[in-house]
């Protein structure tokens, strides 16, 4: 029996059953390995020691070597400490094992190769000279994370069918967004309910005529029984059986005060002494300050008051519609004076301006006008602002709205902080009045509240706002959008900050700049440099300060700017860095500049260098100048609305009008102001001959052109061809 086989044990049972326990670990079909090793040791008798231990030290390739009691040894160029001991201990236990028992070994043709132990031999100096080749060669690499590309090249090989993958993608994520709740088309049968007929009887429906009649009594009468009874909000002990005298504490004697004149007071007085001395017939006499201060009494008195000053401004009035005037049959003049006097008015062929009335009250004595705006939807409401152009005598500023219907008193007043420089009404909110200020504030205000005297919304917050004074201000139409037909209106200022801005109404005012008018120094003279010519350069400074601008009446993104340098600039809404043209003429501060209503591509500029000059678009120098013959600083202009040859001036002691029909030299009317009085401020009148100059004094005059013929063939033509034949000259 060898030494490594191992004795079995079979249990029986008392019937001869075999109950011999089996191993619980049950090897696998493919383990070999063991069934070697079991193989070696039952025939390790056969071999000797030394055949046993020299197989342990072939040379050759490397192999592993299983043991029972060891580990598998992998070959390679190195071997540890630890395993060369561990294999000449093994070697001695099987040298004694064997030597004791003196068993023969034989063990069977395995091809069983292990690593030889290397002999370590000592280095000589031949050695270090010998060459040894190391061959290093690189692993197999490893991915621990593989998080492939999304992106594609367009030059790829595989484009195009990475593309019509991605289209079927997005198709079917398309018919899925569709097709969120998976609907799906299904037929289904259903039974058919039998129809029934029903039958409704009623009556016949029978018409009858009926009609009635009411006169204005009877209507008076109603609509006064239900006032009464809307009106009644339970009396107290002393104010019973008065429901007309119910106190309205929203509105004070100050917000009522657009009725507020002599007559009107008079009429006040009276009728409350009127209601005092003779009561309403009843016990208790009425309370007169709830009387005054109702809404119907003011009403009334308002009435009264327009009704009054119709009668004693008729004939102002009806000159100014261009209606016949109403003889007064109390008048102390005789009708032959007055067909005295309007032959004599016929008879002097020579234009002139007539006053008609002025608008002007105690508040806006001695108050500078500034600026005067009409409403673009109802053309008897002027709105006039009021306010210094000096820094030195600031005050604060006032805007009056009148109507010709009152000229004695403004029928809306709003009180601002600082003067009042510039106004306009906006065209589709006709309520909507925008005013610039000298300290750099623009305010929104309603003219359609009597309430409300603040304004709806002001720059006060805006981090853009101007903190200079606002020389302009205009309502204009503007593209909101993308397409050129979204249009919206938007406000334009511009200021001594040298800032054109765009405002916008929503959720409070806030701006963005529109061009900012840069400083320019032209060198005046040129220079020969080796012979050459140098021409003149512009070098960009600091901002300018911008004075007036208008805008093209056909495009709304063309517009004028004047400057203190005298430069009138033509810029886009679409380009905020450059300016389009520039046109060069004016020494002085340019104050005005206007297009002509009647031919697009004319307009005309005034200056402080005492000239006007008339301007084509498309040329840089003026066709026709204009001199005052004051030589004075001419402040404003503006073209008439109803003849394309006329145009007003301003200057600080007369107005003038002039008509290029007549004489481009001279104006054809000239007229003085009242001593120790300056005038402001220039507009025409829509669609009548009439003119308004507001002056220094608070005084907004009203007068009528007269004496204007009107000429043979087209204006617009006869404009044109005097604007031709200056041309020609200058060529």
């Amino acid at each position: 029996m060898s030494v490594f086989e191992e004795k079995q044990t079979t249990v029986f049972d008392d019937d001869g059953s075999d109950v011999t326990p089996q191993p619980l670990y049950q090897p696998e079909p493919g383990a070999s390995q063991a069934k070697h090793s079991r193989g070696f040791l039952d025939e390790i008798s056969t071999v000797t020691t030394t055949d046993f231990l020299s197989m342990f030290y072939q040379t050759g390739t490397t192999a592993s070597f299983a043991w029972p009691f060891s580990r598998s040894v992998l070959g390679s160029t190195r071997e540890s400490r630890s395993s060369q001991s561990t294999m000449e201990s093994m070697n001695e236990e099987i040298e004694d094992t064997f030597s004791k028992r003196d068993i023969p070994i034989s063990l069977p043709s395995y091809n069983v190769q292990v690593k030889r132990e290397e002999v370590k031999e000592q280095v000589r100096e031949d050695m270090l000279d010998v060459v040894v080749d190391v061959n290093i060669s690189e692993t197999e690499t490893i991915s621990l994370l593989d998080m492939p590309n999304i992106f594609v090249s367009v030059d790829a090989a595989d484009v195009e069918a990475i593309r019509e993958r991605n289209n079927h993608y997005a198709e079917l994520c398309k018919n899925k967004m569709a097709n969120a709740y998976k609907y799906v088309d299904r037929w289904m049968q259903t039974f058919n309910e039998a129809p029934k007929n029903k039958h409704v009887q009623s009556d016949e429906i029978v018409m009858v005529d009926a009609a009635t009649s009411a006169t204005t009594w009877d209507i008076y009468d109603s609509f006064y029984g239900l006032e009464q009874s809307e009106t009644v909000l339970t009396p107290g002990p002393d104010k019973a059986g008065y429901p007309e005298a119910i106190m309205d504490t929203s509105r004070g004697p100050e917000k009522t005060m657009s009725v507020v004149s002599t007559a009107s007071m008079d009429s006040l007085y009276s009728s409350q002494k009127e209601m005092e001395t003779f009561g309403t017939g009843l016990d208790e006499e009425p309370d007169p300050q709830l009387i005054l201060l109702s809404e119907k009494f003011h009403h009334s008195l308002l009435v009264m008051e327009r009704s009054i000053l119709g009668n004693l401004f008729q004939p102002k009035l009806a000159a100014y519609r261009q209606l016949p005037t109403l003889e007064d049959p109390d008048s102390m003049v005789k009708p032959e004076a007055v067909e005295q006097r309007e032959e004599d008015v016929e008879s002097s062929p020579t234009p002139a301006l007539e006053l008609l009335w002025a608008f002007r009250c105690e508040l806006t004595r001695g108050h500078n006008v500034s600026r005067m705006a009409w409403n673009k939807k109802n053309p008897d409401l002027l709105a006039v602002g009021y306010g210094k152009f000096d820094f030195k005598n600031q005050k604060p500023g006032l805007v009056c709205c009148w109507s010709l219907k009152n000229p004695t008193w403004p029928e809306r007043i709003f009180h601002c902080e600082s003067g009042v420089t510039a106004l306009d009404f906006s065209a589709s909110n006709p309520n909507q009045l925008a005013v610039g200020m000298y300290d750099g504030t623009i305010a929104i205000y309603n003219v359609q509240s009597q309430d409300k005297k603040t304004p709806i919304m002001d720059s006060g917050e805006c981090v853009n706002k101007h903190f200079s004074p606002i020389w302009q201000i205009k309502w204009t139409e503007q593209e909101m959008g993308l397409s050129r037909e979204d249009k919206g209106e938007v406000v334009i200022s511009i200021s001594a900050d040298g800032r054109i801005s765009k405002w916008f109404l929503h959720n409070g005012l806030d701006c963005i700049d529109l061009m900012e008018l840069k400083r320019t120094q032209s060198e005046t003279s040129r220079k020969q440099v080796a012979g050459k010519e140098k021409k003149t350069e512009d070098f960009p400074s600091r901002l300018t300060t911008g004075l007036c601008f208008d805008f093209h009446p056909l495009d709304s993104s063309i517009y004028l700017a004047g400057t203190c340098e005298g430069l009138i600039y033509k810029c886009s809404c679409y380009n905020s860095q450059q300016f389009l043209e520039t046109y060069r003429k004016h020494t002085g501060h340019v104050y005005q500049v206007t297009w002509s209503p009647f031919i697009p591509d004319v307009f005309l500029s005034c200056s402080s260098d005492w000239t006007i000059q008339l301007w084509k678009q498309d040329r840089s120098t003026p066709v026709l100048g204009f001199t005052s013959t004051q030589k004075a600083v001419v402040f404003d202009i503006m073209w008439s609305p109803k003849r394309a040859m006329m145009f007003g001036a301003i200057t600080e002691g007369r107005v003038e009008i002039w008509d290029l029909r007549y004489s481009i030299s001279d104006p054809i009317i000239v007229h003085l102001a009242a001593p120790g009085v300056k005038m402001t401020s220039l507009l025409f009148a829509t669609q009548i001959d009439c003119v308004l100059v507001g002056d220094s004094d608070g005084q907004v005059s009203i007068y009528q052109l007269k004496n204007l013929t009107v000429g043979d063939g087209n204006q617009v033509d006869t404009v044109e061809e005097i604007i031709s034949s200056a041309v020609a000259r200058q060529l």
